[in-house]
């Protein structure tokens, strides 16, 4: 795992310390070594964690033998023994035991096609000498990040995080006005637009060529609606079961090579359990090394369940609670996010990997179990919402302000208060509409309130929920729990989900990988039936029959409770001074482009409960801290 940059640039030399200003931007995500590489009209730089083959001749840059090919390379290639096997019997040969060089000798061997080869996440930049072109490319699901802005005559400058490319003093700094929309509107900024005008982020499963003269589209390289369209007929439950055990194993223990010692998140739900106790399955002795994360705030907390977990799979387990003062955490998490992030989960994510750390070097992690395998509530929501579809806005809105009225704000984790509340708001006729509802934090009539004076129309004309209906549209032909499932392993998983895990862990130098996103298994996973994946009200039918022998009934069939931390209490207490900083402050989003009137007034409303608005509160926050680190933005 890695930190990579670079610079094409056509029309001007290279200037090194600009080059090695981005690279030292990513010392956190490579702490073990640093290589520069720089010719006309190439500069690349890398920061590396060394995980596979730690002999220095594995350092990056890394040249093939006849010096004509290059590559700075970021993840992992779970697959580079069976690959080098392949390449040695062609002739190729190698002088490390590094996945990168065979990623290298992949690329001379079958040039882009090599792609579909490569079972692995990664974000890489190859420089193809003789042909004077640089190839970059990213994994399937978007696993590994990375940013680029376009330079003249066909070059680009390219980064793993923002805030190298911020480096460069021709990055962008704009900002970008629909972006802070949508940021508003989900928390995160979705797609391959990014939160400056200018910069783009390549998007998962695609690559980009750069050659003098044209920066060309970026192309895909793997289609995820074709396994969706076409199910499969099995024989049987058993059937199906069998071959999902088996590409579980084989990802797990793929996943489970490392020159470095290694461990597992446990969290307690059965997403990790899952993964631990194929892990228990696959090396017995010693015992995989597990950790959790939990709060003072019982409620919130899963610490017993992880607990429970550990000594059933016999693992050496440890733990930690959260009592750290959150105030100095916060720009931190603003700071490494890249973009402005409001995923309330990013908190302990962070402290777990940071606890993790001073453990291990990489850890396998349960994500994506709930976006293949129908694990959400939401779906259960979709359920409601395809047999209510018929009750009138009228009704709708009338039933919202009864529950406003009658039924008290508890400030609990995803409580049913909360769950009836966006029920309620985000229920529509369109079942792919209410679905991507669920997730907004200010609608487009809360919104008219939040802009500035100025910017009261930023909102007109304009529907944020569009990319998710046209993704929903590509599988129109799908059950509409396939089409929800879809639609977040297009957005949700990529652009939240993914960004948490990668900017918690690598804060830290550490390596996350998740076994449910081997490709195979996602393919597999859509292609499923949906009664393999929700059966009634029972989520994840297909993983809870495959573990039902090797995980106590009661992980298996507790409700699912996230890692949301409790920020609705933290917003009056631990986080307060936060607010009350961002009230004072003369940050150019804050009061310029949103109005503190409208901010205050959601504050008083959520400190005397009469809505919680802990999220939209925090994401707020997160928006003025982001600003502070890394914004100086006009528009």
């Amino acid at each position: 795992m890695c930190g990579i940059s670079g610079i094409l640039d056509w029309s001007e030399p290279i200037a090194e310390d600009t080059l090695q200003n981005m690279i030292q931007r990513l010392v956190h995500r490579g702490p073990d070594a640093e290589g520069v590489f720089m010719e006309s009209p190439i500069g690349l730089a890398h920061r590396r964690l060394s995980v596979i083959d730690l002999n220095k001749t594995a350092n990056q840059p890394l040249w093939d033998k006849s010096r004509n090919h290059c590559v700075v390379f970021n993840g992992e290639i779970y697959n580079f023994r069976s690959l080098r096997k392949d390449l040695k019997a062609s002739g190729s040969q190698f002088h490390t035991e590094s996945d990168t060089e065979v990623l290298l000798e992949a690329y001379k061997k079958w040039g882009t096609i090599c792609l579909e080869r490569l079972n692995g996440m990664f974000a890489f930049a190859i420089w193809d000498r003789p042909n004077r072109r640089l190839f970059l490319a990213r994994d399937r699901l978007g696993k590994k990040p990375l940013f680029y802005f376009p330079l003249s005559e066909g070059g680009l400058v390219f980064a793993s995080e923002l805030k190298a490319l911020l480096s460069h003093p021709a990055a962008p700094r704009d900002m970008d006005m629909n972006a802070l929309s949508q940021y508003l509107s989900f928390g995160y900024v979705p797609g391959s637009t990014c939160i400056f005008s200018g910069i783009n982020k390549l998007p998962p499963g695609h690559f980009i060529i750069g050659e003098q003269g044209k920066l060309h589209e970026p192309v895909s390289y793997w289609d995820l609606k074709t396994p969706f369209l076409n199910k499969r007929k099995f024989r049987s439950t058993a059937e199906a079961v069998e071959e999902f055990q088996s590409l579980l194993q084989d990802s797990v223990q793929a996943r489970m090579v490392s020159d470095v010692p290694l461990g597992a998140f446990l969290s307690g739900g059965i997403d990790s359990s899952s993964i631990v106790s194929v892990m228990s399955q696959a090396r017995p002795h010693p015992s995989p090394k597990t950790f959790s994360m939990g709060f003072e705030e019982e409620a919130f907390s899963e610490l017993a369940m992880a607990k429970k977990v550990a000594k059933f799979l016999k693992v050496d387990h440890q733990d930690q609670v959260m009592t750290f003062d959150l105030l100095p955490k916060l720009p931190d998490l603003a700071y490494y996010s890249d973009e402005p992030f409001a995923d309330t989960s990013f908190i302990p994510m962070y402290s777990l990997a940071e606890f993790s750390r001073r453990h291990v070097t990489v850890c396998l992690s349960g994500d994506g179990g709930d976006e293949i395998l129908g694990g959400y509530e939401t779906y259960i929501a979709d359920k409601f919402c395809k047999k209510t579809n018929w009750i009138p806005n009228k009704i709708r809105e009338g039933l919202i302000t009864l529950t406003d009225k009658f039924w008290p704000v508890s400030f609990g984790k995803v409580s049913l208060d909360y769950k009836i509340r966006k029920f309620l708001e985000g229920h529509s006729p369109e079942v792919d509409r209410a679905h991507a509802s669920w997730r907004i934090l200010f609608s487009e009539e809360d919104k008219k309130d939040l802009w500035a004076s100025d910017l009261k129309n930023q909102s007109e004309n304009t529907d944020p929920l569009e990319p998710f209906l046209r993704y929903a549209r590509e599988v129109r032909g799908c059950h509409y729990l396939d089409r929800a499932m879809y639609v977040d392993l297009k957005t949700w998983l990529p652009d939240d989900i993914l960004v948490k895990l990668d900017r918690s862990t690598m804060a830290h130098g550490l390596e996350a990988r998740a076994p449910f996103l081997d490709y195979r298994l996602v393919e597999f996973a859509a292609s499923l039936p949906i009664s393999l994946k929700i059966r009634g009200l029972q989520k994840k039918y297909l993983l809870k029959q495959a573990l039902k022998k090797h995980l106590p009934a009661e992980v298996l069939h507790q409700k699912k409770r996230g890692f949301n931390a409790p920020v609705s209490h933290w917003i009056t207490s631990s986080i307060k001074p936060h607010y009350d900083d961002m009230m004072d402050s003369k940050s150019p989003i804050i009061g310029n482009m949103l109005c503190r009137k409208t901010i205050h007034s959601l504050y008083e409303r959520h400190n005397r409960k009469i809505q919680d608005h802990g999220f939209q509160l925090f994401s707020l926050i997160m928006l003025h801290l982001w600003s502070k680190q890394l914004g100086q933005s006009t528009t």
